[in-house]
């Protein structure tokens, strides 16, 4: 199975660099007939393009990381919410969520207008639909992180509830209050969400995307309850993982559809993304040296979950300030995720 999962992501590296390779060719044409201040937005329109090809790579990811943690007789649900919850979240967003996370703001709160989302003959619908396309991949990826946390757990029917009121309500709802202005140059009128106003600074999502999807998570299973056949008689029963390499596999997909999650935050393509990406491979490999040196002064070898969480925690720790920090800092920003996340996991 592994095997075969290797030579898929073979395959989809040769297309992602033949898809490259054919945009180098046929943009220099297209550039030629334009100006440069077309050029310019041609440009960035097609970077945030990229990068929201990369962050639906990341369904994948997590698909392989989940599948590989649970057990056997699940895998197939676990593939099956997360194509399921794609289609759901994507949709509700586009006829309720975007309105509310970019409409027209009432209070701060949320939007007014804007739903079933259709720029079309308006002088900005190009980079308007740009613009929801980028913004509804990480709707799905709210809704994904929700997925991993009730894995074994909750009735198909159920989560696909709970993933159209992500996509309808809950996500949009908290990115309003911090992104409601970030359409500004994407049609948007230059409203402002509450915690926007009150200084609130989060890059790329990493409250409003990654930590609103875990709290979620983390309320699904606080009224849901252990797996069933986790406890017998009061003592706890260990579930061995299906397949590790699948999981291992799984984050480094993540890994990879994470930079164009930061790096298309920037919204354009200038020079203060590589910066963006610098940071957030530091904050990666940060968060699993942390890992490391947690088990090392324990005399004990890094588990492979432990690992995954470490670079995983170090990803989302810098998603909020990966475009402002140094390198430095987004090493030590990294390190505290994964240093966190070794702590978290035994309270919980």
């Amino acid at each position: 199975m592994t095997s075969s999962i290797l030579q898929n992501f073979r395959r989809l590296l040769i297309y992602s660099l033949l898809f490259i390779i054919s945009v180098n060719l046929i943009m220099p044409g297209i550039l030629a007939e334009a100006s440069a201040e077309e050029n310019l937005e041609n440009i960035n329109l097609l970077w945030m393009l990229i990068c929201a090809i990369l962050v639906f790579m990341m369904q994948a990811g997590f698909m392989c990381l989940e599948s590989g943690i649970i057990r056997n007789k699940n895998n197939i649900n676990v593939a099956l919410k997360n194509v399921s919850d794609f289609g759901i979240s994507i949709v509700s967003y586009w006829i309720i969520g975007y309105g509310i996370m970019f409409g027209a703001s009432q209070s701060g709160l949320f939007g007014t207008n804007n739903f079933f989302f259709d720029p079309s003959g308006t002088p900005t619908s190009g980079p308007a639909m740009t613009f929801f396309i980028f913004q509804s991949m990480f709707c799905a990826t709210a809704a994904s992180i929700i997925s991993g946390s009730v894995a074994e757990r909750l009735k198909f029917n159920s989560y696909l509830i709970i993933t159209a009121l992500v996509g309808t309500i809950i996500y949009p709802v908290v990115g309003h209050w911090a992104w409601a202005n970030s359409n500004d140059n994407f049609g948007g009128d230059g409203t402002t969400g509450w915690l926007y106003d009150l200084g609130l600074l989060d890059f790329a999502g990493s409250t409003v995307v990654h930590s609103t999807g875990g709290w979620v998570g983390l309320a699904a299973i606080l009224i849901i309850g252990p797996r069933t056949g986790r406890f017998v008689e009061g003592k706890v029963r260990k579930f061995s993982p299906s397949n590790l390499p699948l999981s291992v596999l799984g984050v480094l997909l993540l890994g990879f559809g994470w930079h164009g999650f930061n790096g298309g935050s920037q919204l354009v393509l200038d020079d203060a993304v590589p910066g963006i990406l610098l940071n957030t491979f530091l904050a990666a490999a940060a968060g699993i040296v942390a890992c490391l040196i947690f088990w090392g002064a324990q005399n004990g070898t890094a588990p492979a979950g432990d690992l995954i969480n470490g670079l995983l925690a170090g990803l989302v720790a810098i998603t909020a300030s990966c475009n402002i920090v140094t390198p430095m800092g987004s090493v030590i920003i990294g390190a505290g995720g994964g240093l966190v996340a070794m702590y978290s996991t035994r309270l919980l």
